[in-house]
């Protein structure tokens, strides 16, 4: 009885040493591989790198909250933009809390001198889903540069023209949305900022 069993079990055994030498080890390290040398900066995760020292991702928002800076989307990431506790509010749409988030909100941004329009881009006073959204709209972006331009003492038509060249468009026409990298955008302003242009 014994031998019978051992006997049935030695395929089994095998079987599943060999499946998990496959999809445990061999397939992982040829997908890193691939990813290593087709798409490097992705396989990595998007990092941005300032002279040796890794300031962020493209992946990922940060909180800039100085009024120089163009704002991410507001995050509900653990204590804000916490990429560790990524995750959105979960309320629903009639909920008070989220009403009086909003209307907060839309408050500070008047506050700051946010006056693009009537309506205030969504985008600027409602959290993502993952709460590390780092795009905005275009529109959201155009709503700052007030602010961005006073806090700066720059003219706003050299800031308007940054945000302008830093629209990522959808691809081929038609996938996804117009959007801009508040990261990558930031780091351009604080780029003319200290390098002034008559």
């Amino acid at each position: 009885m014994l031998t019978e069993i051992r006997t049935a079990l030695r395929p089994a055994a095998s079987l599943l040493l060999l499946l998990a030498g496959v999809t445990g080890l061999a397939y992982p390290a040829l997908i890193t591989g691939v990813a290593q040398v087709a798409l490097p900066a992705q396989a990595n995760g998007s990092l941005i790198v300032d002279r040796g020292t890794v300031i962020g991702s493209a992946l990922i928002a940060q909180g800039f909250a100085a009024p120089r800076y163009f704002h991410p989307r507001p995050s509900a990431a653990g204590k804000g933009y916490d990429a560790s506790a990524s995750g959105a509010t979960n309320l629903a749409a009639g909920s008070k809390n989220l009403h009086d988030a909003i209307a907060g909100r839309v408050a500070d941004a008047r506050a700051q001198g946010m006056t693009g329009g009537l309506t205030i881009p969504p985008d600027l006073v409602t959290t993502s889903a993952s709460g590390l959204d780092p795009d905005l709209s275009p529109e959201a972006a155009f709503w700052q540069i007030p602010r961005v331009a006073t806090a700066r003492g720059i003219p706003e038509a050299r800031v308007r023209a940054l945000v302008e060249r830093s629209i990522a468009w959808p691809l081929l026409g038609i996938i996804g949305e117009p959007h801009v990298n508040v990261l990558l955008l930031n780091r351009q302003l604080d780029r003319i900022s200290t390098n002034p242009v008559p």
